[in-house]
């Protein structure tokens, strides 16, 4: 995968990951789900050698509620590695850098996103995401 297909696009889900990023920073529930379709899936690691899946746009949110939760003034980064777009469909690898606070101190994150993304109403949106940790150290249960 690297970076493939209109630059308008690929600026679009650039702009995608950045609002997500932003509204996780700000704790924005309401524009953080607005990055989703309605029919999304997002799997994220419980802390505890699990995965967890939810599907479609309220399930999602709801996870994302009770995850943040476990990360309290969090500033969340993230950057893509690869953007493949075809028509309405684009593949996208991310990495992300979450720093929080807790009563342990300051706790970093770093991990990779593999997103499907698509073009919905002129707007990209993100129909699947799995994220995998990336840092030795993965704290926090759901």
């Amino acid at each position: 995968m690297s970076f493939s297909g209109p630059g308008e696009d690929r600026l679009a889900i650039r702009e995608l990951i950045d609002a997500y990023a932003d509204a996780v920073t700000r704790n924005d529930a309401g524009a953080w789900s607005l990055t989703w379709t309605q029919d999304g899936e997002w799997s994220i690691p419980d802390g505890a050698g699990q995965t967890l899946t939810a599907r479609g746009r309220e399930a999602i949110l709801a996870l994302w509620t009770e995850a943040m939760k476990q990360f309290p003034g969090v500033v969340f980064q993230a950057w893509p590695g690869a953007i493949t777009v075809d028509g309405q469909h684009a593949a996208v690898r991310s990495y992300t850098c979450e720093t929080y606070g807790g009563e342990a101190g300051t706790t970093t994150v770093r991990g990779r996103y593999e997103d499907l993304c698509v073009k919905q109403d002129g707007h990209w949106r993100f129909r699947r995401r799995i994220f995998t940790p990336l840092s030795d150290t993965f704290i926090g249960r759901l």
